[in-house]
């Protein structure tokens, strides 16, 4: 896609040449959200706000919680305590189709694609709460129907052809490379014309070329629809690179938030990507460790 992130401008973006201009609003909304499994808590009271068209990062250690709130916000699971509000509607009542159809979309840690369908296919799955003929239409094969599945396509088309994907529209999703897959998985998810886009490590298995591809293909993303990023990566080259503000998570508790130069330096996000206390010169250290 290397020609639609060349046209990416800055004007759709809260930040222009490395300042924050006045953010209106926050587009998503966490407060003191809780969530227990069998007596072991998985998220404690974690709160935090995404500004509207901003690029936000969730971070930690493996067992962190990340991906526990991201089942939170898209109503996998219910928070025992708290509330999560999305453009100041509470979701945390809502079921996950939803909060799919209110402009929430993800991507998962695990791909999951459907194996036995092709490329368009896989993407056209997700455009189902979006059509606009009923059963009835389907059933008899009407002009609004057959309307409608044109204008599906052609969106489908689209969005593979951001993602030169277009080429290989025909072939079965388990053709493709592991990268090819990523971005297959993040094309179905713009199918269901999101306002925020949930990413959960997308450069898992991607070498530095594909992780760098990956940070273009997501600025141009939240440029070019208005959107607003939440991003769980392992990768810190994608989240330092990329993010513009930092949460970070640590057995299911807030430990650190602010932008990627203040975590990098923050003594508890070293602790616990170390496994240990740093401070004095042992600090000094593993900011080096952890910058390179």
């Amino acid at each position: 896609m290397s020609e639609h992130v060349s046209e990416a401008g800055e004007s759709g973006s809260p930040y222009r040449d490395g300042e924050r201009l006045s953010v209106v609003a926050n587009a998503l909304e966490l407060s003191q959200v809780s969530k227990t499994f069998g007596g072991l808590r998985a998220v404690g009271g974690v709160t935090f706000n995404v500004p509207e068209r901003s690029i936000f990062g969730l971070i930690g250690p493996n067992g962190a919680g990340k991906t526990t709130v991201f089942n939170l916000i898209t109503g996998v699971y219910r928070p025992d305590t708290g509330t999560i509000r999305f453009h100041n509607q509470e979701l945390s009542t809502l079921k996950p189709a939803q909060i799919a159809r209110a402009g929430v979309a993800r991507t998962f840690q695990n791909i999951r694609l459907f194996g036995q369908l092709t490329v368009l296919e896989n993407v056209l799955v997700a455009c189902e709460n979006r059509r606009k003929a009923g059963l009835v239409s389907a059933l008899l094969r009407s002009q609004r129907f057959r309307r409608d599945e044109a204008e599906m396509n052609q969106r489908a088309l689209e969005l593979l052809a951001i993602f030169e994907l277009d080429k290989m529209a025909d072939e079965t999703s388990t053709s493709l490379s592991y990268g090819n897959q990523r971005r297959l998985e993040i094309a179905r998810a713009m199918m269901l014309e999101p306002k925020i886009l949930l990413l959960d490590e997308p450069a898992a298995g991607m070498n530095y070329g594909e992780a760098e591809g990956l940070k273009k293909q997501i600025r141009w993303l939240r440029d070019r629809f208005g959107l607003t990023v939440i991003l769980v990566e392992h990768n810190m080259q994608v989240v330092m690179g990329v993010c513009e503000q930092i949460h970070v998570l640590d057995r299911g508790e807030t430990i650190a938030h602010g932008t990627p130069e203040e975590v990098r330096k923050n003594p508890k996000v070293l602790a616990a990507y170390l496994g240990e206390e740093v401070d004095g010169e042992g600090a000094q250290a593993s900011r080096e460790e952890a910058a390179s």
